[in-house]
């Protein structure tokens, strides 16, 4: 959204949209630093990335003193002429100039978007993946280095780790020379194992920030609903705790523990819009239910089989529909609407008759569907002595027309209609079932698709096929005998009024995971030179040595090849003395402690989900030490008790020598500062509005 501004003119119509302000900001004098950036549609990201970067002290003093402009790298091919050095040198000159509330970041987007067109338009993006870009792109801007040489990489061959270190670093630095390497750029230790001959080969690689993984429950929380065998009791609703990686029948162990009922008299189902989508099988994988899907879970008899032929009964998907008048001209046309939920029933195969099926369904049925008395029954009887000889076989919808019951209506695939679940094929199939009774009926059956949206007269031509019956209910009947609301009922176990929280984590024990020994996954193999194919080496990174500013990226967004999830877990992180003695496996400096701490100066937030979320910083202001929260153009004070929250997605950390170095030096007007603004009411970390 653009607002227009007081005198009538667009912001976007001025020639320097970047510096475009109001006649309020003319006069306007703030606190540097202090200054929010206008969401140009989705660009929250970008604006706290920015906010983060901008409140890095060493790099800002390098753009506000105008060292840059010795160093821009006009010739680099892997640069981008100077532009987005020069485009971000003017933005943070704006923002530290103390004389505007907020800018308009247009010029910096477009160019960005020139240069990495995945950031072309005003789609959502993360915040991370622009700060890599901006960090890599300013580098070479600002890169010293004129004239690459080449350098081969050597391997460690059993020489000792200082002496390695240090000659990667040289010739890192002999390609790769700028403010961005002097501030961001620290050292990993990697060592690759070979599993089969032993081989060790260890490297040295430069990094400019950690992304570090989040320790994953292996356990997931999944809420079911159970429906007995016995009519009486209504559908139970179980939260249970399964294995991330395990199979249908976990489900099922799980909740036998709950109801006594053994996992090999259990159908689990999933219930989309009054229809099966799917029927599992107990080696199917849990990782194909996702948590917004209705599973349903049956009990059946233990002699139950939805595909062994050996089995004494059969189970039936039963749906149930209601006949509704078409809208046409001489009403001689039927629709039908499935309503309800649908059950798994289990039937032995010698009442496999239509009379047989409809006494065990009103059965079933029998705690939400009323029984007719016989006066019912007699008074039916009298109405329907005119069409009883027109009773239809079983292949045909009974008291209707000839005519088609309605189009197809487009339906999820269920799955279920699959050789792997085919009936019997000696068995009695519909076509040979016999007749229906014809006494009066509170509703008529007929055999459907997998959808129920469509009869089927004769299932010899699909053999294959898992018969599904539809209940069909007169509108009348179904006003008279079936209670919609004791239908719907359910209760809940005890086990749903569980909390299960999720305990925090601390952001060393993310540190600790990041240098844990892992192998390499099947599609990443490592190329022994030893024994001269790829192996599934295994590999450990360390920390060498660590930079001035220290980037932590938390990887909350977690993608496999089954499912995507944001982590929401809380990560302690402290404000002050990170230390990271422990990590650092370079032999130390004893006499300088300082050297491994850190102290947070930013942190980039997300808040929502993988579809959609806002972004949002907390930095600390190198002028006069206090924490602000920028959200987009506003910005306010906050303490530091607010700045740990689960939306934590990258953090910023200065090591303590270098604040120490930058806080000696004299900081202009720093005097006499100005004030910083005030706001009526500090924002609450956990209830942001998601962009």
């Amino acid at each position: 959204m653009e607002t227009r501004s007081k005198d009538g003119t667009w912001p976007s119509k001025q020639p320097r949209a970047v510096s475009s302000t109001s006649k309020e900001d003319e006069n306007f004098q703030g606190q540097p630093g202090i200054c929010g950036l206008t969401n140009l549609g989705n660009t929250c990201f970008m604006n706290s990335a920015l906010q983060c970067l901008s409140n890095v002290p060493q790099l800002t003093e390098y753009f506000l003193k105008n060292r840059y402009l010795e160093e821009l790298n006009f010739c680099n091919p892997l640069g981008m002429k100077g532009e987005i050095a020069e485009a971000y040198a003017d933005l943070v000159k704006q923002a530290w100039s103390g004389h505007h509330r907020s800018i308009v970041p247009n010029v910096f987007k477009t160019k960005v978007g020139h240069f990495a067109s995945q950031f072309l338009g005003y789609q959502q993006h993360d915040s991370q993946e622009l700060l890599s870009f901006l960090l890599d792109g300013l580098h070479e801007d600002l890169n010293r280095v004129k004239k690459k040489e080449y350098v081969e990489l050597c391997d460690a061959a059993g020489r000792p780790d200082h002496e390695v270190a240090q000659e990667a670093w040289q010739n890192h630095k002999r390609r790769n020379d700028s403010v961005i390497v002097d501030t961001f750029h620290g050292l990993f230790k990697s060592t690759l194992v070979c599993p089969d001959c032993g081989n060790v080969s260890v490297t040295f690689d430069p990094f400019c920030y950690l992304s570090v993984p989040l320790p994953v429950s292996h356990k997931r929380v999944m809420e079911v609903f159970f429906v007995s065998m016995d009519p009486r009791r209504k559908p139970e609703q179980h939260r249970l705790v399964v294995p991330k990686k395990g199979k249908i029948s976990d489900l099922c162990v799980a909740l036998a523990k709950h109801t006594g009922v053994s996992p090999e008299r259990m159908m689990v189902a999933d219930v989309f819009s009054h229809r099966f989508y799917k029927i599992y099988q107990l080696e199917e994988s849990l990782s194909s239910i996702l948590d917004r899907d209705d599973i349903f879970i049956y009990e059946v008899s233990g002699r139950s089989s939805i595909s062994e032929n050996t089995r004494e009964d059969v189970v039936l998907p039963i749906y149930l529909r209601e006949r509704t008048p078409a809208r046409d001209y001489n009403n001689s046309y039927y629709g039908l609407m499935l309503f309800g939920h649908p059950l798994l029933v289990s039937v032995p195969r010698d009442r496999l008759s239509w009379d047989a099926l409809y006494h065990i369904l009103l059965y079933r049925l029998s705690r939400y569907v009323t029984r007719p008395s016989s006066d019912d029954e007699d008074d039916g009887d009298e109405k329907d002595m005119e069409g009883k000889n027109s009773i239809p076989k079983p292949g045909n919808m009974a008291g209707g027309s000839s005519h088609n019951p309605g189009p197809e209506q487009a339906g999820p695939s269920s799955g279920v209609a699959g050789g792997s679940r085919a009936p019997v094929n000696n068995s009695p199939g519909p076509s040979h079932w016999p007749q229906r009774a014809r006494r009066k009926h509170l509703f008529t059956l007929q055999t459907v698709n997998s959808n129920g949206t469509s009869d089927r007269s004769n299932f010899n031509e699909d053999t294959h096929a898992q018969p599904y019956i539809a209940i069909d209910w007169e509108p009348e009947m179904k006003k008279r005998y079936y209670d919609e609301v004791e239908a719907e009922g359910y209760v809940k176990h005890d086990c749903v009024g569980y909390v299960l929280k999720k305990a925090p984590v601390r952001l060393q024990e993310c540190i600790e995971l990041f240098t844990t020994v892992e192998t390499l996954e099947k599609e990443n193999p490592w190329y022994c030179p030893s024994c001269k194919q790829h192996q599934l080496a295994t590999k450990k990174l360390d920390l060498w040595t660590l930079p001035e500013t220290l980037i932590i990226h938390l990887k909350r967004f977690s993608y496999t090849k089954f499912s995507r999830e944001k982590l929401d877990t809380l990560v302690e992180f402290p404000i002050r003395d990170l230390d990271f003695s422990e990590f650092v496996i370079k032999p130390q400096n004893e006499s300088a402690p300082e050297l491994y701490k850190y102290d947070l100066i930013a942190v980039s937030n997300h808040y929502g989900g993988l579809r959609d979320g806002h972004y949002t910083t907390f930095a600390c202001n190198k002028d006069s030490g206090q924490w602000h929260y920028f959200d987009d153009s506003s910005v306010s004070p906050v303490s530091e008790n607010q700045i740990e929250s689960k939306a934590a997605y990258v953090l910023f950390y200065q090591r303590q020598d270098v604040a120490r170095r930058l806080q000696s030096k004299p900081q202009p007007g720093s005097s006499d500062p100005p004030a910083p603004p005030t706001c009526e009411s500090l924002p609450k970390s956990e209830s942001m509005d998601v962009n």
